[in-house]
């Protein structure tokens, strides 16, 4: 309320230093509209919403009469000319109220944090995580059979297997959810056994959740 106030007032004045001199090339519309002159329709900015009009700033066409008796004396609305259209424009920047967006909290249960887990596991252990690596050249030369394994020059750790499911599989799972006892040496497939909340059902046939895991050369 005190923005559009402050608005009338502004417009009171403006309309009130107006002069409209006979000898000036151009009539004022003003000056028609309240002399009554007979417009078909007359365009004219709201100062406020009004209800089946419009909102404060719009411009709408208004019959004259309608505007000569009811909107310009209570300044609810005035002619849409260029003083007037830049001084409703800057008053909003000024006064029009921010609009606060109404955010909805949903509360999660824990039936959707069960399924959740319940996805996230799945999708574990019916993935293939792949990693490459370089390998150890000298020990690969001196290898006696090509049945050996081939060592990689440094170790995969746990803490890399649990950036690279983030990264190709995006879960997010702790060092804990892993049970690694030594680190990946060599080149191969591997079945990694995971440490998942009990609660979360294993499907049917399966001991324990696992995830897969293959390194290759890069």
């Amino acid at each position: 309320m005190s923005s559009i106030q402050c608005g009338r007032n502004a417009i009171r004045q403006i309309v009130q230093g107006t002069s409209i001199r006979s000898s000036d090339g151009a009539v004022h519309p003003l000056f028609h509209a309240c002399q009554g002159v007979r417009y078909r329709k007359l365009e004219v900015i709201l100062t406020t919403n009004i209800e089946k009009l419009g909102k404060a700033g719009e411009t709408v066409k208004v019959a004259p009469g309608y505007f000569r008796n009811h909107l310009m004396p209570k300044l609810l609305a005035v002619p849409n000319i260029e003083k007037y259209a830049y001084l409703i424009s800057e008053q909003r920047k000024i006064y029009q109220p921010q609009e606060v967006e109404e955010v909805k909290v949903v509360t999660e249960t824990v039936e959707n944090k069960m399924k959740e887990y319940e996805t996230a596991a799945k999708r574990l252990d019916n993935a293939r995580l792949v990693l490459r690596r370089f390998i150890n050249v000298e020990k690969l030369r001196m290898r006696a059979t090509k049945d050996e394994p081939i060592e990689l020059r440094s170790p995969v750790m746990k803490e890399e297997l649990v950036s690279e499911v983030a990264r190709q599989l995006c879960v997010q799972i702790d060092p804990e959810n892993i049970h690694l006892p030594n680190p990946l040496t060599n080149v191969g497939e591997y079945e990694v056994p995971l440490r998942l909340p009990k609660s979360i059902p294993l499907p049917e046939g399966k001991i324990q959740w696992t995830l897969n895991v293959k390194v290759r050369c890069k």
